[in-house]
């Protein structure tokens, strides 16, 4: 009974967001108009069929790949500009399913041992901070290091939603290591590490919000952040580019908190507009841009910005999927020969050296061997969660979602997949096989010498 209601109550949010009547979601996600409302009286449902409507939830929950926070008021003007990791239904399962945000944590938090930071502080620049549990990972390893350094942690995301995420998670940071200046910013790759706008309409508007937290305890800091989400909520909005259907901010906005009673300590840390530092020790981009993007793009947009943002010491650590794993199994099984991945890090890196050239003569570029290089992730399962083929649906529909997930397949593609029910059996044979579901990544690094 718990199951039906939660479900009718996603059905119901999903119609109320997207305008649509109950029968048309029935038939768009069923072929049937009464479905809603057999569920809402109580009707028995099958496993099989709940698991189709909670796929339809899953692939077309936020109005054709638009944030659910930012959609466009008519839909169809954004058709054809999909952004896959903007799509929020499928990005929360994987975090909550998978362990790749806490995998990415230590495998960043290994890079602090290379790092030569200078005063006033411990620099850090997180290239697409998410729901922030990467990068709180990483501050609580940089604690550990360093327990006295004062730290500049710059956190760049474009999403409202995840920036609400995060600054949940930074109270106890603030407690824990009271020398830490946080900024969050919307700005773009080529802007976020100077927080500085490159247009002059940008920064004649720029919104510098500095924000002292008083007090000394946990939940002091929670109660003045959490004051700031009215205020984050309508200075953090978007548009869809026209061009891409990229989100673009509306107004350049950063944030920047302290706690208060370390303001004479942090005040050489402590960043101004038109005064922000932009020489990092470390720099995380993890899954920074869609994979089937051209090399050309991601080196251009991301990762030459990133690199000529490194402090002398500084390193820069880049993380993408690798795939050869169970994951693209279960694609591929649907769309075989589909090949998402097709821009390693050894073509990225060539690229790169060509892109900066000799203006940065001090740069090295590490591609590493595969054992050093590409390391796994799973899906969270219970040892007696896939036993031969008698898996749970929720676990299967689990599954099939990191898959999609990872190798970034359109909703476009999924329509008639998910209606024959045939991505349950192509998931289920590929988990059967394995004992379990894991992905690759594969990581470089971009280091910068010391004079």
């Amino acid at each position: 009974m718990e199951e039906r209601q939660q479900l009718l109550a996603a059905i119901e949010a999903f119609c109320a967001r997207e305008g649509m009547a109950p029968t048309t979601f029935g038939r768009k996600a069923l072929g049937d108009g009464r479905f809603v409302g057999r569920l809402r009286s109580g009707r028995q449902v099958r496993a099989a069929t709940m698991a189709k409507v909670r796929a339809f939830l899953a692939n077309h929950g936020t109005g054709g790949g638009q944030k659910a926070d930012t959609a466009p008021a008519n839909a169809s003007e954004n058709k054809g500009a999909f952004r896959f990791y903007d799509n929020r239904q499928k990005y929360l399962m994987f975090v909550n399913t998978c362990s790749e945000k806490w995998v990415v944590a230590e495998r960043a938090g290994m890079e602090l041992g290379l790092v030569h930071p200078r005063p006033p502080a411990l620099r850090v620049f997180d290239a697409g901070m998410g729901d922030g549990t990467v990068l709180t990972g990483v501050m609580r390893q940089m604690h550990r290091r360093f327990p006295t350094m004062p730290f500049y942690v710059v956190g760049k995301e474009i999403s409202v939603e995840d920036v609400r995420l995060c600054l949940e998670k930074m109270p106890d940071r603030l407690f824990e290591h009271p020398a830490t200046v946080l900024v969050v910013t919307n700005l773009h790759y080529s802007e976020a590490p100077s927080l500085t706008p490159r247009s002059m309409q940008a920064a004649a508007t720029l919104n510098w919000m500095e924000t002292p937290l008083a007090g000394n305890t946990a939940h002091e800091f929670h109660e003045q952040i959490a004051a700031l989400q009215p205020t984050l909520a309508e200075t953090w909005r978007v548009r869809p580019s026209p061009k891409t259907g990229n989100p673009l901010y509306v107004r350049a906005s950063v944030l920047v908190l302290y706690r208060e009673d370390h303001r004479f300590l942090l005040d050489p840390v402590i960043p101004r507009p038109g005064r922000a530092s932009d020489g990092y020790d470390l720099i995380i981009a993890s899954q920074p841009y869609r994979a089937r993007m051209p090399a050309a793009f991601k080196v251009q947009k991301v990762l030459a910005p990133l690199s000529r943002s490194l402090a002398p010491g500084g390193r820069l650590l880049c993380i993408q999927s690798h795939g050869g794993d169970p994951g693209l199994e279960i694609i591929r099984k649907i769309w075989p020969g589909e090949q998402p991945f097709q821009t390693d890090r050894h073509v990225l890196l060539k690229a790169l050296k060509a892109e900066i050239g000799k203006s940065r003569r001090d740069l090295n570029y590490n591609a590493y061997s595969d054992r050093r290089s590409i390391f796994r992730y799973d899906m969270h399962t219970l040892p007696t969660e896939i036993e031969g083929s008698s898996i749970g649906t929720s676990t299967l529909f689990a599954a099939w979602n990191a898959a999609i997930y990872v190798a970034q397949i359109e909703d476009a593609r999924l329509e008639g997949v998910v209606a024959d029910g045939s991505y349950l059996d192509a998931t289920r044979e590929v988990l059967s096989s394995r004992g379990g579901l894991w992905f690759y990544d594969e990581s470089f690094v971009v280091a910068r010498r010391r004079p």
